[in-house]
């Protein structure tokens, strides 16, 4: 497989005492390219009698290839490395969002109103009437992040303390692009009937539930049950996130190819919660030919080895003629490949018995089923879930906009109108015109995307009910 190219995520910082002659530098700079290191930034720190000190920042592939690097550096004649820092655990230091007041306590007049006993007016007006507490607390643009860290992105089942870098970074997406106060809540139970519990004992102080990072198949008895008994909107991200944003990367796709759900076959590879929330939203939309391919092969009626409640559905509603076999015979005469599994799983051999303008979405990260390089030529459109390629499938785009939504209208639920709403404005977001091969779906940092599913959202939950607040025309 080629090299997956140098970037921000392992980025590195070298102190370097260089001696001051002519050429020291370049020796530097030539080393770190040769090595396949991206040199960005060089800055004097200061300079002393025959000798310069610089920081250089250079963007690296990982762990091992900084190592390398800074090894190769040091053996340069006439530098001395000082120190070498990872910008990206110095950004985590202290941690990455902070609770801010929304007015200052400053004056005994600001505390008596903003505590006691001005506070205890308030909390009676709430016990009188329990709706006015969207009104008269955070409740109203809150939302709850809730992880048992046991499916953290791609490096699986590595407990509470470990997600919460993961959580902190969704609640800063949640604040930056939707407006909306998210905390992390990182729970140190496995078991499905605690969670259920906590969750809904917490419930009275969030306006919605992000479940996050919670393996599957318990993430969907957790889902499926805390909606029942919540009247707020619970949102599994890694199912119905992930099933958003590939639906309006696959709208859009399918735009340029010129072929229609109905009649396309598409296969994907790992039929967990967001292999299952994928393909319940493809169904939505017209997808008839689904062929869904996991560690055992096909997923079909009557296979037994690694199935659970959730493949046994899949294998009911999909795979209609019962195919069996590998990933590659699945593959053959397919139109979209969707991956949602691991590194390097999707063969090239498999991607060349694909039908005309092949469509792959490859969104293991940070490594690819199949990496961009290596598809090239191969396939019509190309996306991934990395920031470093075109077309990044990232559930970022929907989330915020969809909470943000629902908690205008005070939604009590996110139903499956509220999602196709979403999905088809992130699409919408694009116009037929300007769409391309390598821009089938918008920017994270398009601040369009996120008010228009926001507003497409808020639509469908009034129009399909579950609005406890109407809003008016012009908000």
């Amino acid at each position: 497989m080629p090299d997956i190219p140098a970037g921000p995520s392992h980025r590195i910082t070298i102190r370097l005492e260089i001696d001051n002659r002519p050429g020291q530098f370049a020796k530097v700079a030539t080393v770190i390219g040769d090595l396949g290191g991206n040199l960005g930034a060089v800055d004097i720190v200061s300079v002393g009698k025959g000798f310069l000190i610089r920081d250089l920042t250079i963007d690296t592939r990982g762990e091992d290839h900084a190592a390398n690097i800074v090894a190769a550096v040091k053996k340069i004649q006439g530098i001395k490395i000082r120190n070498v820092s990872d910008r990206v655990f110095l950004l985590h230091l202290g941690g990455k969002i902070t609770v801010q007041n929304k007015i200052p306590v400053n004056t005994r007049d600001a505390l008596s109103m903003a505590y006691t006993p001005g506070v205890a007016r308030v909390c009676r007006a709430i016990a009188e009437d329990r709706s006015a507490v969207y009104n008269l607390t955070i409740k109203r643009n809150t939302v709850g992040i809730v992880t048992d860290g046991t499916a953290v992105l791609g490096l699986g089942d590595i407990g509470p303390e470990a997600a919460m870098p993961v959580m902190e970074g969704k609640a800063m997406l949640f604040k930056e692009f939707g407006d909306v106060d998210a905390f992390p809540i990182c729970l140190k139970t496995k078991e499905t009937e605690e969670i259920i519990r906590i969750v809904e004992a917490i419930s009275p102080g969030f306006g919605g539930i992000n479940l996050e990072d919670i393996s599957a198949p318990r993430c969907f008895e957790i889902e499926e049950r805390l909606k029942e008994r919540l009247d707020i909107p619970v949102f599994h991200d890694d199912q119905h996130g992930t099933a958003v944003v590939v639906s309006a990367a696959l709208i859009n796709a399918m735009k340029l190819v010129h072929k229609t759900m109905s009649e396309i076959k598409v296969v994907i590879l790992g039929v967990g919660a967001a292999g299952v929330a994928c393909t319940k939203m493809m169904m939505n939309m017209g997808v008839r030919h689904i062929i869904g391919v996991d560690r055992a092969g096909i997923v079909y009626q009557g296979r037994e080895k690694g199935m659970n409640v959730a493949k046994q559905w899949f294998a009911e509603n999909t795979n209609h003629e019962n195919l069996q076999g590998s990933i590659v015979d699945a593959a053959k005469g397919a139109d979209v490949f969707l991956g949602l599994s691991g590194p390097n799983t999707f063969p090239l051999e498999a991607l060349k018995l694909m039908a005309r303008d092949p469509v792959v979405f490859a969104l293991a990260n940070p490594d690819p089923e199949i990496s961009p390089e290596e598809a090239a030529g191969h396939c019509r459109i190309m996306a991934t879930g990395r920031s470093d390629y075109p077309n990044q499938i990232n559930n970022v785009l929907c989330f915020p906009g969809i909470f943000r939504g629902a908690l205008n209208v005070q939604a009590s639920d996110i139903n499956e109108e509220m999602k196709v709403a979403a999905a088809r404005a992130i699409a919408d977001t694009i116009p037929v015109g300007e769409l391309t091969e390598e821009y089938i779906i918008p920017s994270v940092f398009d601040r369009r995307v996120f008010k228009s599913v926001a507003n497409a959202v808020a639509k469908a939950a009034i129009e399909t009910g579950v609005a406890k607040r109407k809003r008016k025309q012009k908000e």
